[in-house]
């Protein structure tokens, strides 16, 4: 008991040290508002001095304003200057050429730019930005010549000089103005990228609130304005006063709250579906729990808007696989407690995401095969779009909607891509789904032709408890698929030794009774060797990997009857009465439904046999006092079976019986006649 209880509780403990140790460690804002609602709370002054930060509608708007305000960026091309110089030099110019190249040379170390009549899309502005020699400095864009006026510079210059000669038409003969070309080459991208990094020279802030300031008054409605400044506030409230408190009160607020997760997702377990603390499947819950809650605090520390995309929805499908439907809606309210917590839009997120974890819960059952489960992925899409767009309707005009639809959509379709991951958990932890059940009872696989080889009877018995089963689990409304799998494999240990059993005997005269197995045999030793296909059957299931739900069928199916034939002949051949226990099966009573559905079924099987009168009073007489000693035994102490279902499995059997065993038409021997 003390190992078990350990086993429950040191898993617990290593999830609340992860979650504690991932928790956020700033405060979140203690109000919710919304724009066009009432302020619900006490009037709110500002505690400490804050920014009012401009919303990015208005940064947009701002930028688009601004954006003839861009400062070009050009790159100083030493090639396009000396190509060009180097062909000034072999122009025949005589005397005049070094005077020539000498003011070209001086024209080109201030630099040309294009004209903005050639460029359009070149921006207008007082300053550029010039790259030489590995660095950008900032000149005033009077200090650098255009082309145009690069050409009448040379002109003015040389005409200055009185050099005797006409210098125009000498320059425009020899293509002087045509060699000059511009020597500061505009860089669109790199103009673009310094204008975003500096914001282009827009402001992230519109004004300055003092402490002691009114931010919103009680019962006031909460205006564009008094939203923007509520935001700013909560942005700076969780940027800077989370730490601001004593560390002691943080780190015990810290300790409370993560402990309070890991209790509520015990308790969710206790009250909602107990019977799991004693199979593989609490570990995986608890996987499944601390990977989801890791996956929401990291994506809460790098991007809280890619919440969005996270598929929580995935986590209700894979415990659903393993679980029944009504089970698992409260074990996903835990699950998605740390993204109510700590998300700022934790409210709506958990309903959205609730609301579609079981509408996907839903419809998962007509679209699980193959390409179908795209179908459920999209309606999930379009639940999560819905209360999206309900919840946050306004994001419509600030243009913020697409992202977020974006990734719920990505989120849904990670549902599909992620429920794989299933089956990988259910060889790990060595579960069952409705898939592997059907694959386990398929009657061509290797072990069950095994036994049908060497324990033919045993198999025929099986086959028929298997039938009875699926019908009664039906009527119950018991998974048919795992009561059928238990009813295939539970006398699977009877093939060690087939013909210990009555079923798998040869027929042999009446007076050749020593060829039988138990002739010779004392009660107790026969008793032995029946109670010993229960530890054989367990032995040969671990052996094949069966999971453990398979195994408990093959525990529980006897419970802790005795084997009453050999007991009584025990008794009557002058046996001790406190030697029961020698006779008693030393299995488990059986705990669940589907449990105690086989045993009824494997006993009420093997004893029609004996039934001689094929009348309703006969089947209803059989099957109660079957029942009752099954009571009287004790056997259905640790069940969860209420009176009214084990009453819809007695009439059930009734009604089983009554078809199988009916009466057929006695066909006429047709005579031959002799030629």
């Amino acid at each position: 008991m003390k190992r078990d209880r350990l086993a429950r509780i040191f898993p617990l403990v290593i999830i609340f040290l992860v979650v504690f140790f991932l928790m956020p460690r700033n405060s979140k804002f203690p109000y919710d508002y919304r724009k066009g609602r009432e302020w619900k709370y006490e009037t709110l002054f500002a505690q400490f001095d804050f920014p009012i930060y401009k919303t990015e509608e208005q940064m947009r708007e701002e930028r688009n304003s601004s954006s003839g305000s861009v400062v070009p960026y050009y790159r100083y091309s030493e090639e396009a200057s000396a190509k060009s110089i180097s062909s000034i030099e072999r122009l025949p110019l005589g005397s005049l050429r070094s005077v020539v190249v000498s003011q070209v040379r001086s024209i080109y170390n201030k630099g040309v730019i294009e004209d903005r009549s050639l460029r359009d899309e070149l921006p207008e502005s007082e300053v550029i930005y010039v790259q030489r020699d590995k660095r950008a400095v900032k000149y005033p864009s009077t200090e650098v010549y255009s082309l145009s006026d690069a050409r009448n510079k040379l002109l003015s210059d040389l005409s200055a000089m009185a050099l005797g000669v006409n210098v125009d038409s000498l320059l425009r003969k020899n293509g002087v103005y045509d060699l000059i070309v511009p020597n500061l080459v505009y860089d669109e991208q790199a103009t673009e990228l310094v204008h975003e990094e500096s914001g282009g020279g827009v402001s992230p802030t519109s004004g300055y609130v003092t402490a002691g300031q009114l931010i919103v008054s009680e019962g006031e409605i909460v205006t564009a304005e008094i939203e923007q400044m509520l935001d700013s506030y909560k942005k700076e409230f969780e940027a800077n006063v989370g730490y601001l408190g004593p560390p002691v009160l943080i780190l015990l607020g810290n300790l409370v709250i993560a402990a309070a997760l890991v209790v509520l997702l015990y308790f969710m377990v206790w009250f909602g579906c107990p019977e799991i603390f004693h199979d593989s499947r609490y570990p995986y819950l608890l996987l499944l729990y601390l990977l989801f809650s890791c996956l929401t605090l990291l994506v809460l520390k790098a991007n809280e808007q890619l919440l969005y995309a996270v598929p929580f929805t995935l986590s209700a499908l894979m415990m659903q696989t393993f679980l029944p439907m009504r089970k698992v809606v409260p074990l996903y309210v835990a699950m998605l407690s740390p993204l109510l917590l700590f998300s700022h839009d934790g409210a709506v997120l958990f309903v959205m995401f609730f609301v579609a974890g079981l509408v996907v819960l839903y419809v998962f059952k007509y679209f699980q095969q193959g390409w179908r489960q795209f179908i459920a992925a999209a309606i999930t899409f379009g639940v999560l779009a819905l209360l999206y767009l309900g919840f946050r309707g306004a994001d419509l005009v600030a243009g913020n909607v697409w992202s977020a639809l974006l990734s719920l959509f990505v989120g849904s379709m990670l549902t599909v891509a992620g429920y794989p991951l299933t089956y990988l958990f259910e060889r790990l932890f060595n579960l069952v789904s409705d898939s592997r059940l059907i694959e386990l009872s398929d009657t061509s696989s290797p072990l069950i032709r095994e036994l049908e080889q060497k324990a033919p009877g045993t198999f025929q018995h099986s086959l028929q408890v298997m039938n009875m089963a699926d019908f009664v689990a039906r009527a119950v409304g018991v998974n048919p698929e795992l009561v059928r799998v238990g009813a295939l494999y539970h006398d699977i240990g009877k093939m060690n030794n087939p013909l210990c059993f009555v079923e798998n005997e040869f027929i042999v005269p009446k007076d050749d009774e020593e060829h039988k197995y138990h002739t010779g045999l004392s009660p107790l030793q026969s008793a032995h060797d029946i109670i010993r296909h229960v530890s054989d059957g367990v032995e040969i299931a671990r052996k094949n990997r069966l999971p453990k739900a398979v195994v408990d069928f093959i525990v529980t199916h006897h419970g802790t009857t005795v084997v009453s034939f050999f007991y009584d002949k025990f008794l009557k051949e002058g046996g001790d009465p406190s030697q029961k226990s020698e006779f008693t099966y030393p299995g488990v009573k059986p705990h669940t439904k589907p449990q105690i559905i086989l045993m009824l079924c494997d006993s009420i099987e093997a004893a029609s046999r004996t039934l001689r009168a094929n009348t309703p009073q006969a089947y209803s007489d059989f099957v109660e006092r079957i029942v009752a000693g099954k009571m009287a035994e004790g056997q259905f102490d640790d069940a969860d079976i209420t009176i009214s279902e084990l009453n819809i499995v007695k009439e059930t059997l009734k009604q089983y019986l009554a078809q199988l065993n009916h009466e057929r038409v006695v066909y006429p021997r047709t005579k031959m006649n002799n030629k």
